[in-house]
Protein backbone atom coordinates (compact mmCIF):
# COMPACT_ATOMS: atom_id res chain seq x y z
CA UNK A 1 0.00 0.00 0.00
CA UNK A 2 1.33 3.31 -1.14
CA UNK A 3 0.56 7.32 -1.31
CA UNK A 4 0.93 9.36 -4.05
CA UNK A 5 2.95 12.11 -3.59
CA UNK A 6 1.93 15.62 -5.00
CA UNK A 7 4.61 15.08 -7.85
CA UNK A 8 3.24 11.55 -8.84
CA UNK A 9 5.63 9.44 -6.84
CA UNK A 10 4.41 6.46 -4.41
CA UNK A 11 5.71 6.42 -0.85
CA UNK A 12 4.64 2.86 0.76
CA UNK A 13 2.70 3.75 3.75
CA UNK A 14 4.76 1.50 6.19
CA UNK A 15 8.29 1.80 6.52
CA UNK A 16 11.08 0.99 8.96
CA UNK A 17 12.89 3.43 10.83
CA UNK A 18 16.55 3.28 11.84
CA UNK A 19 16.63 5.63 14.55
CA UNK A 20 19.17 4.35 17.21
CA UNK A 21 19.58 1.37 15.83
CA UNK A 22 22.58 -0.49 16.94
CA UNK A 23 25.10 -0.83 13.95
CA UNK A 24 25.81 -4.55 14.33
CA UNK A 25 22.25 -5.27 13.98
CA UNK A 26 21.19 -2.75 11.03
CA UNK A 27 22.44 -5.61 8.31
CA UNK A 28 20.08 -9.03 9.19
CA UNK A 29 17.50 -6.05 10.15
CA UNK A 30 17.20 -4.20 6.54
CA UNK A 31 17.70 -7.67 4.88
CA UNK A 32 15.18 -9.16 6.75
CA UNK A 33 12.82 -6.25 6.34
CA UNK A 34 13.41 -6.53 2.81
CA UNK A 35 12.14 -10.01 2.86
CA UNK A 36 8.83 -9.56 5.04
CA UNK A 37 8.20 -6.95 2.15
CA UNK A 38 9.41 -3.49 3.68
CA UNK A 39 9.93 -1.35 1.08
CA UNK A 40 10.21 1.97 1.93
CA UNK A 41 13.71 2.68 4.82
CA UNK A 42 13.56 6.03 6.46
CA UNK A 43 17.11 7.25 7.50
CA UNK A 44 19.02 10.45 8.61
CA UNK A 45 22.57 11.87 8.91
CA UNK A 46 22.53 12.49 12.11
CA UNK A 47 21.34 8.51 12.86
CA UNK A 48 25.32 8.06 12.53
CA UNK A 49 24.52 4.83 10.35
CA UNK A 50 23.74 5.53 6.78
CA UNK A 51 27.04 3.62 5.79
CA UNK A 52 25.71 0.42 7.90
CA UNK A 53 22.38 1.02 5.84
CA UNK A 54 24.76 1.44 2.80
CA UNK A 55 26.52 -1.45 2.87
CA UNK A 56 22.93 -3.46 3.74
CA UNK A 57 20.83 -2.19 0.75
CA UNK A 58 23.84 -2.98 -1.10
CA UNK A 59 23.98 -6.28 -0.30
CA UNK A 60 20.40 -6.54 -1.00
CA UNK A 61 20.72 -4.77 -4.73
CA UNK A 62 23.97 -7.25 -5.49
CA UNK A 63 22.43 -10.46 -4.47
CA UNK A 64 19.38 -9.74 -6.10
CA UNK A 65 17.17 -9.55 -3.27
CA UNK A 66 15.47 -6.22 -4.82
CA UNK A 67 16.12 -3.53 -7.23
CA UNK A 68 17.29 -0.17 -6.57
CA UNK A 69 13.94 1.41 -7.92
CA UNK A 70 12.02 -1.25 -6.43
CA UNK A 71 13.12 1.12 -2.74
CA UNK A 72 11.87 4.18 -1.20
CA UNK A 73 14.84 5.52 1.00
CA UNK A 74 14.77 8.99 2.92
CA UNK A 75 16.95 10.52 4.60
CA UNK A 76 17.92 13.88 6.34
CA UNK A 77 19.55 17.36 6.14
CA UNK A 78 21.08 17.97 9.61
CA UNK A 79 20.69 21.08 11.43
CA UNK A 80 24.35 22.35 11.12
CA UNK A 81 24.93 21.91 7.00
CA UNK A 82 21.52 24.04 6.16
CA UNK A 83 24.64 26.60 4.82
CA UNK A 84 26.03 23.68 2.95
CA UNK A 85 23.16 21.41 1.31
CA UNK A 86 25.00 20.25 -1.95
CA UNK A 87 27.70 18.78 -0.06
CA UNK A 88 25.75 17.21 2.60
CA UNK A 89 23.36 15.18 0.33
CA UNK A 90 26.71 14.23 -1.68
CA UNK A 91 27.91 12.80 2.33
CA UNK A 92 24.86 10.93 2.57
CA UNK A 93 24.74 9.19 -0.98
CA UNK A 94 28.36 8.22 -0.55
CA UNK A 95 27.77 6.82 2.76
CA UNK A 96 24.25 4.81 1.80
CA UNK A 97 26.10 4.12 -1.63
CA UNK A 98 23.49 5.07 -3.73
CA UNK A 99 23.12 7.36 -6.83
CA UNK A 100 19.74 9.14 -5.76
CA UNK A 101 17.46 10.05 -2.99
CA UNK A 102 13.56 9.10 -3.13
CA UNK A 103 13.29 12.06 -0.51
CA UNK A 104 15.39 14.85 1.14
CA UNK A 105 13.79 16.41 4.29
CA UNK A 106 15.02 19.57 6.10
CA UNK A 107 15.18 17.49 9.45
CA UNK A 108 14.74 20.54 11.85
CA UNK A 109 13.09 24.05 10.92
CA UNK A 110 16.61 25.46 12.32
CA UNK A 111 20.34 25.78 11.41
CA UNK A 112 22.72 25.87 13.59
CA UNK A 113 26.35 25.90 13.54
CA UNK A 114 28.18 24.44 10.92
CA UNK A 115 30.68 21.41 12.78
CA UNK A 116 31.32 20.08 9.26
CA UNK A 117 29.57 17.90 6.90
CA UNK A 118 28.12 14.97 8.00
CA UNK A 119 30.09 15.30 11.09
CA UNK A 120 26.08 16.05 12.33
CA UNK A 121 27.43 18.06 15.87
CA UNK A 122 25.04 20.16 17.87
CA UNK A 123 27.30 22.46 19.00
CA UNK A 124 26.74 24.70 22.32
CA UNK A 125 27.28 28.01 23.60
CA UNK A 126 29.25 27.80 26.75
CA UNK A 127 25.74 27.82 29.00
CA UNK A 128 24.81 24.80 27.00
CA UNK A 129 22.45 26.40 24.96
CA UNK A 130 22.29 25.78 20.86
CA UNK A 131 24.45 27.53 19.16
CA UNK A 132 21.36 28.77 16.55
CA UNK A 133 22.24 30.36 13.16
CA UNK A 134 20.57 33.29 12.69
CA UNK A 135 22.04 34.17 9.31
CA UNK A 136 20.55 31.27 7.15
CA UNK A 137 16.91 31.45 6.41
CA UNK A 138 14.31 27.94 6.15
CA UNK A 139 13.97 29.94 2.08
CA UNK A 140 17.45 29.92 1.78
CA UNK A 141 18.05 26.49 2.78
CA UNK A 142 14.65 25.35 0.74
CA UNK A 143 15.99 26.54 -2.59
CA UNK A 144 19.28 24.86 -2.01
CA UNK A 145 17.33 21.73 -1.31
CA UNK A 146 15.13 22.48 -5.28
CA UNK A 147 18.34 22.49 -6.43
CA UNK A 148 18.76 18.88 -6.07
CA UNK A 149 16.33 18.11 -7.97
CA UNK A 150 17.13 19.85 -10.61
CA UNK A 151 20.39 17.92 -10.43
CA UNK A 152 18.90 14.58 -10.31
CA UNK A 153 20.44 13.56 -6.95
CA UNK A 154 16.58 13.46 -5.19
CA UNK A 155 13.45 13.29 -6.48
CA UNK A 156 11.48 14.69 -4.03
CA UNK A 157 11.78 17.50 -1.21
CA UNK A 158 10.25 17.52 2.20
CA UNK A 159 10.15 18.88 5.64
CA UNK A 160 10.29 17.71 8.62
CA UNK A 161 9.50 18.76 12.49
CA UNK A 162 7.24 22.26 10.85
CA UNK A 163 4.26 23.41 12.41
CA UNK A 164 1.53 25.06 10.84
CA UNK A 165 3.15 28.67 10.36
CA UNK A 166 6.64 27.21 8.80
CA UNK A 167 4.37 24.65 6.76
CA UNK A 168 2.42 27.41 5.44
CA UNK A 169 5.38 29.55 4.94
CA UNK A 170 7.51 26.67 3.05
CA UNK A 171 4.40 26.50 0.70
CA UNK A 172 4.62 30.21 -0.43
CA UNK A 173 7.79 30.48 -1.39
CA UNK A 174 8.56 26.88 -2.80
CA UNK A 175 8.89 26.49 -6.48
CA UNK A 176 9.31 22.88 -6.05
CA UNK A 177 6.55 21.89 -3.30
CA UNK A 178 7.59 20.02 -0.37
CA UNK A 179 5.84 16.39 -0.64
CA UNK A 180 5.78 14.95 2.74
CA UNK A 181 5.97 16.86 6.54
CA UNK A 182 7.32 14.27 8.72
CA UNK A 183 6.78 14.64 12.84
CA UNK A 184 5.29 13.34 15.46
CA UNK A 185 2.22 12.45 15.77
CA UNK A 186 0.26 8.77 17.90
CA UNK A 187 -2.98 8.64 20.00
CA UNK A 188 -1.31 10.62 22.83
CA UNK A 189 0.29 13.34 20.07
CA UNK A 190 -2.64 13.65 17.40
CA UNK A 191 -2.07 16.87 15.96
CA UNK A 192 -4.89 16.37 13.86
CA UNK A 193 -4.80 20.59 12.80
CA UNK A 194 -1.24 19.66 11.83
CA UNK A 195 -2.40 16.90 10.05
CA UNK A 196 -5.24 18.53 7.88
CA UNK A 197 -3.85 21.35 6.92
CA UNK A 198 -0.85 19.09 6.02
CA UNK A 199 -3.32 16.84 3.46
CA UNK A 200 -5.88 20.04 2.86
CA UNK A 201 -2.57 21.23 0.97
CA UNK A 202 -0.72 18.14 -0.83
CA UNK A 203 1.63 17.58 1.71
CA UNK A 204 1.87 13.89 2.76
CA UNK A 205 2.23 13.54 6.58
CA UNK A 206 5.20 10.70 7.75
CA UNK A 207 4.19 10.15 11.31
CA UNK A 208 8.22 9.71 13.18
CA UNK A 209 7.76 8.18 17.04
CA UNK A 210 4.34 6.46 15.49
CA UNK A 211 4.31 4.15 18.45
CA UNK A 212 5.20 7.07 20.98
CA UNK A 213 8.18 6.17 21.42
CA UNK A 214 7.87 2.98 23.41
CA UNK A 215 11.22 2.03 25.32
CA UNK A 216 13.49 4.14 23.74
CA UNK A 217 11.96 7.29 24.53
CA UNK A 218 11.11 6.33 28.29
CA UNK A 219 14.68 5.53 28.49
CA UNK A 220 15.95 8.72 26.84
CA UNK A 221 13.05 11.50 27.49
CA UNK A 222 11.67 9.77 30.90
CA UNK A 223 8.00 9.82 28.69
CA UNK A 224 5.16 7.51 28.82
CA UNK A 225 4.08 5.37 25.86
CA UNK A 226 0.25 4.92 24.70
CA UNK A 227 1.11 1.21 24.00
CA UNK A 228 -0.06 0.76 27.82
CA UNK A 229 -3.23 2.49 27.28
CA UNK A 230 -5.61 0.60 28.57
CA UNK A 231 -8.22 2.31 26.12
CA UNK A 232 -5.72 0.74 23.22
CA UNK A 233 -5.12 -2.56 24.84
CA UNK A 234 -9.03 -2.75 24.81
CA UNK A 235 -9.30 -2.20 20.90
CA UNK A 236 -6.07 -4.27 20.51
CA UNK A 237 -8.14 -7.08 22.46
CA UNK A 238 -11.58 -7.04 20.12
CA UNK A 239 -9.48 -6.71 16.87
CA UNK A 240 -7.20 -9.97 18.32
CA UNK A 241 -4.09 -7.91 17.59
CA UNK A 242 -1.23 -6.28 19.32
CA UNK A 243 -1.79 -2.96 20.79
CA UNK A 244 1.60 -1.59 18.34
CA UNK A 245 -0.52 -3.28 15.14
CA UNK A 246 -3.65 -1.40 16.46
CA UNK A 247 -2.19 2.18 16.73
CA UNK A 248 0.18 1.51 13.18
CA UNK A 249 -3.62 0.97 11.74
CA UNK A 250 -4.91 3.96 13.19
CA UNK A 251 -2.18 5.71 11.75
CA UNK A 252 -3.02 4.27 8.07
CA UNK A 253 -6.65 4.97 8.21
CA UNK A 254 -5.96 8.38 8.84
CA UNK A 255 -3.74 7.98 5.80
CA UNK A 256 -0.21 8.82 6.97
CA UNK A 257 2.68 7.01 6.62
CA UNK A 258 4.08 5.49 9.43
CA UNK A 259 7.82 4.46 9.75
CA UNK A 260 8.26 1.92 13.37
CA UNK A 261 11.68 1.40 14.35
CA UNK A 262 12.55 -2.37 15.89
CA UNK A 263 15.30 -4.45 16.73
CA UNK A 264 13.69 -7.16 17.21
CA UNK A 265 12.87 -9.28 14.37
CA UNK A 266 9.86 -10.17 15.44
CA UNK A 267 8.46 -6.94 15.69
CA UNK A 268 9.75 -6.13 12.09
CA UNK A 269 7.18 -8.54 10.70
CA UNK A 270 4.29 -7.81 13.59
CA UNK A 271 4.26 -3.98 12.79
CA UNK A 272 3.98 -4.82 9.18
CA UNK A 273 0.83 -7.09 9.46
CA UNK A 274 -1.57 -4.23 9.76
CA UNK A 275 -3.46 -4.76 6.20
CA UNK A 276 -5.61 -6.90 6.94
CA UNK A 277 -8.15 -5.68 9.64
CA UNK A 278 -9.74 -2.33 9.49
CA UNK A 279 -10.96 -0.07 12.68
CA UNK A 280 -14.33 1.20 12.84
CA UNK A 281 -15.10 4.62 12.71
CA UNK A 282 -16.22 4.15 16.21
CA UNK A 283 -13.23 2.64 17.55
CA UNK A 284 -11.34 5.75 15.18
CA UNK A 285 -13.30 8.06 17.39
CA UNK A 286 -12.40 6.39 20.26
CA UNK A 287 -8.88 6.89 19.65
CA UNK A 288 -9.22 10.12 18.64
CA UNK A 289 -10.89 10.56 22.36
CA UNK A 290 -7.12 9.79 24.19
CA UNK A 291 -5.21 12.37 22.71
CA UNK A 292 -3.18 13.89 25.36
CA UNK A 293 -1.09 16.50 23.32
CA UNK A 294 1.84 14.58 24.60
CA UNK A 295 5.08 15.14 22.92
CA UNK A 296 7.36 12.03 23.93
CA UNK A 297 10.70 13.26 21.67
CA UNK A 298 12.36 16.03 23.44
CA UNK A 299 15.60 17.22 21.94
CA UNK A 300 15.71 20.06 24.90
CA UNK A 301 17.29 17.51 26.30
CA UNK A 302 20.70 17.42 24.73
CA UNK A 303 20.10 21.04 23.60
CA UNK A 304 19.31 23.17 25.96
CA UNK A 305 16.64 25.21 24.54
CA UNK A 306 12.96 24.19 23.66
CA UNK A 307 11.90 24.57 19.95
CA UNK A 308 9.04 23.59 20.19
CA UNK A 309 8.22 26.59 22.93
Amino acid sequence: MAITLNNGFKMPIIGLGVWRMDESNIRDLIINAIKIGYRHIDCAADYRNEAEVGEALAEAFSTGLVKREDLFITTKLWNSDHGHVLEACKDSLKKLQLDYLDLYLVHFPVATKHTGVGTTDSALDADGVLEIDTTISLETTWHAMEDLVSMGLVRSIGISNYDIFLTRDCLAYSKVKPVVNQFETHPYFQRDSLVKFCQKHGICVTAHTPLGGAVANTEWFGTVSCLDDPVLKGLAEKYKKTVAQTVLRWGVQRNTAVIPKTSKLERLEENFKVFDFELSKEDMDVIKSIDRKYRTNQPARFWGIDLFA
